[in-house]
């Protein structure tokens, strides 16, 4: 029987091992943490649990009134309704902690009853691969203890770590990192959000719509640089709106704690102050200690490890998924990668990783979901593409649900029509991209997008709406 050893238990980990197990192999998975790893326990699950909180008011706060729902408190009389909506903090992050412990517990089960065995411990590779094809990983447990075990695959799936400024240490107080603002038990009052990426700008939306006033610091010109530019353009304006300070074109030098404030430096010598502070500037691969390179595994610059398109590693018989490669910072392909590499190795039938099929989404309100070739992809001149965007304002359910903010936007092949990309920014963006996802990943055309039913009233019948603006308009490009 085939050994497999998957150091890490995140997406990519557990996937794998799930596959490597109905494949036949004899699997083992060695994590620390618990199986999810910081997509279950300390990043995606919790966050996204986080934010549905946040949610939830923020689409109270900005549409009752316009639909006509009355909120008053029992205080005569009832013309002075005006109960105000709050958030019990500690609770929030109480429910948040036992879902992510909850589903944690659920995979485990998963891959056990698949027929894995998981260890608890932190692993590495013992060096070069032998000469019967096999090769060790030291697993060091808690207490010391050292396991050697055997395998002819491995593969190295331990995500990454928070990255950290020298001159602005966490204290897990007033200073947090994206894994320590669930141990909060009252609502931050003045929250600093240091970093306009994804995770910045998640929680600045959340948080400001749970109560706290809000100053999100961007070192860009604008919040999400990674996004489609009319996208940010968008959550900016929503963020601004909502009473959000945002700071653009200013990198943080420093952060410390004065008394029960923080002060935020800038490189400008500008100060910014508040109660809390949080710092959401990217994360770093978990390969130190690892004896990577020893093994012969290559590694990028950035301490990431270089993989191709079936997450082999320069070794043999050394595999890698997930944030650990710096592909895309996302659990789906995270887990495709885990997959990948099993039918790989185990000679099962594999189509390499296409990232062009990729669809991401950043829960923020309104969502911003992308698929595909982007904007900034045309702009460049990379793909030759018609684009045309249509605001959500024309959609007759929005209009219904009191949505002012959003459009739809799709790519397609000048002579084709074929769908090459898309970006949805509204309510529940990451459940309409897919249908789009659908038609990137299978060359559909815009015709048959146009052509396909969608309910009406729906928010969907925007994407038949511009699929039928793309079908009919022969030249040119709107936007």
């Amino acid at each position: 029987m085939t050994r497999i050893v998957i150091i890490g238990g995140g997406p990519g980990g557990y996937e794998a091992a799930l596959v490597g197990a109905q494949l036949g192999a004899e699997v083992t998975v060695v994590d620390c943490d618990g199986l999810g790893g910081a997509s279950v326990l300390t990043d995606c699950v919790p966050s996204k649990t986080l934010i549905a909180t946040a949610e939830v008011m923020t689409n109270f706060d900005s549409s009752y009134e316009e639909l006509g729902i009355v909120v008053a408190d029992d205080t005569p009389p009832l013309e002075q309704a005006a109960r105000i909506i709050g958030v019990d903090l500690g609770k929030v992050n109480r429910r948040v902690k036992r879902l992510a412990l909850a589903q944690s517990h659920d995979i485990t089960a998963s891959v056990t009853r698949a027929g894995a065995r998981v260890i608890r411990g932190r692993g590495r590779l013992g060096g070069p691969q032998g000469i019967d094809g096999t090769r060790d990983v030291i697993v060091t447990a808690a207490d010391g203890t050292e396991t050697v075990l055997t395998a002819e695959c491995v593969l190295i799936a331990t995500g990454g770590t928070p990255r950290e400024i020298p001159d602005a240490m966490p204290d897990g107080e007033r200073i947090l990192n994206w894994t320590q603002v669930y141990d909060l038990d009252e609502l931050p009052e003045e929250l600093i959000v240091v970093g306009s990426g994804v995770t910045g700008a998640e929680f600045a939306g959340a948080y400001q719509a749970l109560g706290s006033r809000v100053t999100l610091i961007s070192s860009r010109d604008r919040v999400l640089p990674g996004e489609d530019p009319d996208a940010a353009a968008v959550l900016e304006d929503v963020f601004r709106r909502r009473g959000m300070n945002v700071i653009g074109r200013a990198r943080a030098e420093s952060a410390k704690r004065v008394g029960d404030r923080v002060e935020v430096t800038l490189s400008d010598g500008r100060v910014v102050t508040g109660t809390h502070c949080l710092m959401a500037v990217g994360a770093i691969p978990n390969t130190k200690g690892m004896n990577l390179e020893e093994s012969g595994v290559k590694l990028k610059e950035s301490g990431h490890i270089w993989t191709d398109k079936v997450s082999r590693t320069t070794a043999p018989g050394v595999y890698a998924a997930g944030d650990v490669t710096g592909i895309f910072a996302l659990a789906s392909v995270a887990a495709m990668q885990g997959r990948i590499a099993m039918y790989h190795f185990l000679g099962d039938a594999v189509t390499p990783l296409n990232l062009k099929t990729v669809s991401s989404n950043v829960f923020t309100d309104p969502e911003i979901a992308t698929v595909g070739y982007t904007q900034a992809d045309v702009d460049a001149g990379r793909i030759d593409a018609r684009v045309v965007k249509l605001p959500l304002l024309r959609n007759a359910r929005a209009k219904m649900q009191g949505i002012r903010d959003g459009f739809v936007k799709l790519f397609c092949r000048p002579g084709t029509g074929i769908v090459v990309g898309g970006v949805v920014v509204s309510p529940r963006a990451s459940e309409l991209i897919h249908p789009i996802s659908i038609a990137v990943d299978n060359n559909l055309t815009v015709e048959q997008i146009a052509n396909a039913f969608t309910v009406y009233p729906s928010l969907s019948g925007s994407i038949a709406e511009v699929a039928r603006q793309l079908h009919t308009r022969k030249t040119g490009t709107e936007a």
